[in-house]
């Protein structure tokens, strides 16, 4: 029985493992998608695209802070 419960555990913290790995990869995807946001609202002089930035760089920093907190639990449980 403990070869079973130990082949187990190895399974979990491969599943685990590679949740991380997939939630790092969003994450930095997001963060791209920060940097391009700001990088278009800098140079943006329509009103309305201004307006359009700053939704973007709101809802991508929203989106980092919730990955981000998914990161960090799944990092806790990993240990």
């Amino acid at each position: 029985m403990p070869a079973l419960f130990s082949r187990n555990r190895h399974k979990a913290n491969r599943s685990r493992s590679q949740e991380l790995l997939l939630l790092r990869d969003e994450i930095d995807q997001t963060m791209e998608k920060i940097d391009a946001a700001r990088n278009h609202f800098e140079q943006a002089v329509d009103p309305t695209m201004i307006d359009c930035y700053i939704y973007e760089i709101n809802a991508a920093q929203l989106r980092y802070q919730f990955l981000l907190r998914r990161f960090k639990a799944a990092e806790s449980g990993f240990s």
